[in-house]
């Protein structure tokens, strides 16, 4: 076995026990979280300590256009050093050959972290937490829709035909019958996720037809934005196997919930081990209600990075599964920031504004970078909502422009994520958002070009 091959988590030597490795797919993800990078044959991949990718690829937009923010040197796409980090080595069990998916970090000529590369980003956010005595913990839920195959971007996203034949229906929440509809689906879904050494905390089906939630075990924020990286690109793998689409989309189909990136919060104190959200005889801490008013009071200017393009808006709807505005409660799904139920050990704050249509890696950093605000300047939240927060007013901005507006004003959270991270993410965003602005919808052609 090569020496690198020793590096790597158990569960990829088990992926390869007995077969001979054919292929690595050396992996970055862009601002989007698409997978960029390269393949590499496995004999050239045991020689190479790191390759070379152009940093242009975090000036790309979604649309493949590009943004103007490279800076005073020019556009010259200056080469990024990517080196491997071993621990992410896994399998991609979907391939018709061995291949291996190893994430790497960027670096810049001087070895310097390439700042507005994500998975910097939230390592810079996580060592702030650890500078001060603190490991944060997340825990995300992942919610997506199974889907027809849709080929034609003016035809209506529908949802999948089940295994009774009969498309997906939606207000099926937590039923067993939904999930069995989609089972071969999610036999793969599970299979694939056993071969790349992720544990998965449950499969359910939630409100909208076709949609699904996976939850995970709570963790190392890189690590668990790493899965969820990594089961994005699967789970799309194993749909396509069975006809269908899955799609991220905060908001696929016209009259149902949204998909949301739900993100459980707590911290730990490195030295003592104890949850900081909790006390000695189990009480609540004023560090959690820091937290809490970090999240209440930041996420309005984070919202541009958790809700990243203009159909995430589309999500926030009263009385539809998302939230409206940025109330906190205990064990109250209709407030922005909840506190489900737990011992005084597992004691944690929900982020629910979070679309599954953010990158993750920016999405549980812009959370976590929230809480570490309001624990650092030792905020103090509203006071707590009790009832249905749908009846409060809405505090969440409705579009992207707004929400970009309201990140460019925000110092704080430029200088825990990084103010050229900041400055490059705005620049890409609006180009996306004046981009979108230049398309004629069917609902200006149906409705104003005979009547206005």
């Amino acid at each position: 076995m090569s020496d690198w091959l020793k590096q790597i988590p158990e569960a990829a030597q088990t992926y390869l026990e007995g077969h001979r490795l054919d292929e690595v797919e050396c992996i970055i993800s862009d601002l989007p979280g698409i997978a960029r990078g390269k393949a590499v044959p496995a004999t050239k991949f045991a020689r190479q300590k790191y390759f070379h990718l152009p940093d242009s690829i975090f000036y790309q937009t979604i649309t493949g256009d590009w943004g103007e923010a490279a800076g005073d040197g020019g556009f010259i796409e200056r080469d990024m050093i990517l080196r491997p980090d071993w621990s992410t080595a896994t399998a991609a069990p979907w391939t018709g050959d061995w291949t291996l998916q190893v994430i790497h970090d960027a670096f810049d000529i001087n070895e310097e972290p390439i700042p507005f590369s994500p998975r910097n980003v939230l390592k810079r956010v996580v060592q702030l937490y650890r500078d001060k005595g603190w490991e944060p913990v997340v825990a995300p839920e992942m919610e997506f829709y199974l889907v027809a195959r849709n080929i034609d971007p003016a035809k209506a996203i529908e949802p999948m035909m089940g295994r009774s034949g009969r498309p997906a229906a939606a207000r099926q929440a937590y039923s067993m019958t939904a999930v069995d509809e989609f089972g071969p689906v999610i036999d793969d879904i599970y299979d694939f996720a056993e071969a790349q050494g992720f544990e998965i905390d449950g499969i359910t089906q939630e409100g909208g037809a076709g949609q699904l939630e996976i939850n995970m075990v709570h963790g190392d924020p890189v690590k668990l934005a790493d899965e969820v990286f990594y089961f994005k690109r699967m789970i799309r793998e194993a749909a396509l196997r069975h006809d269908c689409y899955a799609t991220f989309m905060a908001k696929p189909i016209e009259g149902e919930p949204g998909s949301a990136m739900h993100i459980h919060h707590s911290v730990i104190d490195i030295e003592t081990g104890e949850n900081i959200f909790s006390g000695p005889q189990g009480g609540e801490t004023d560090a959690f209600f820091h937290f809490i008013a970090g999240l209440q009071k930041h996420l309005p200017s984070a919202i541009a990075v958790l809700a990243p393009y203009v159909n995430s808006y589309r999500r926030y709807v009263r009385d539809h599964a998302a939230p409206i505005n940025l109330e906190w409660g205990r064990d109250n799904r209709t407030t922005g920031i909840r506190i489900p139920i737990s011992s005084p050990q597992a004691r944690r704050v929900e982020n629910r504004l979070a679309g599954m249509d953010c990158n993750p890696y920016l999405g549980i950093a812009a959370s976590l970078a929230c809480g570490y605000i309001g624990l650092i300047e030792q905020e103090r939240p509203d006071k707590q909502f009790k009832g249905d927060a749908y009846d409060g007013d809405e505090a969440i901005p409705r579009i992207l422009g707004g929400a970009l507006d309201l990140f460019d004003e925000a110092e704080k959270l430029h200088e825990v994520l990084g103010p050229e991270f900041a400055r490059v993410y705005s620049i890409i965003k609006r180009a996306e958002y004046e981009e979108f602005l230049e398309v004629i919808s069917p609902w200006e052609r149906e409705h104003l070009l005979l009547n206005v």
